[in-house]
């Protein structure tokens, strides 16, 4: 499993991998979250939120859990180092996921990028020949 961030303009694109398409939705959160602090590994998963989420499509999905997360991040002003994802599909793709992290605390947690937004742009979730997925997204910064 892994992120890494690639140059998109005035923006930030994230691109992940990993072994299963839960396993690569944690990634992503992880990776908008190292957009949004320095120093992931200061980040302490100490509160939990619960995120429920519903989409006609996994990159729809993608963009929702990240959307939400960064609601999270508003809304709260916390920051999140840990996701556990779980997704199942029938008619519609469903997420239940969870949020570990903790309030900012600016002493302790250094921002890296001011992240307004997730976007559509270069938006997408695949699996690949190996059977690992891949995903990629920009942030607006």
């Amino acid at each position: 499993m892994s992120y890494e961030f690639f140059s998109h303009t005035a923006d930030l694109g994230i691109r992940v991998r990993a072994a299963t398409v839960e396993d690569l939705f944690a990634e992503a959160g992880k990776g908008l979250f190292a957009a949004i602090v320095a120093r992931l590994e200061s980040v302490e998963p100490k509160e939990k939120k619960d995120v429920q989420l519903e989409a006609d499509r996994l990159d729809d999905l993608l963009y929702d859990w990240l959307s939400h997360l960064l609601y999270l991040f508003d809304a709260y002003r916390m920051v999140f180092s840990d996701f556990a994802v779980r997704i199942r599909h029938s008619e519609k793709y469903a997420l239940e996921g969870i949020a570990m992290g903790e309030p900012l605390n600016l002493q302790k947690h250094e921002l890296q990028f001011e992240v307004k937004a997730v976007t559509y742009h270069r938006l997408r979730v695949e699996q690949v020949g190996d059977g690992s997925w891949e995903g990629e997204f920009i942030v607006d910064l």
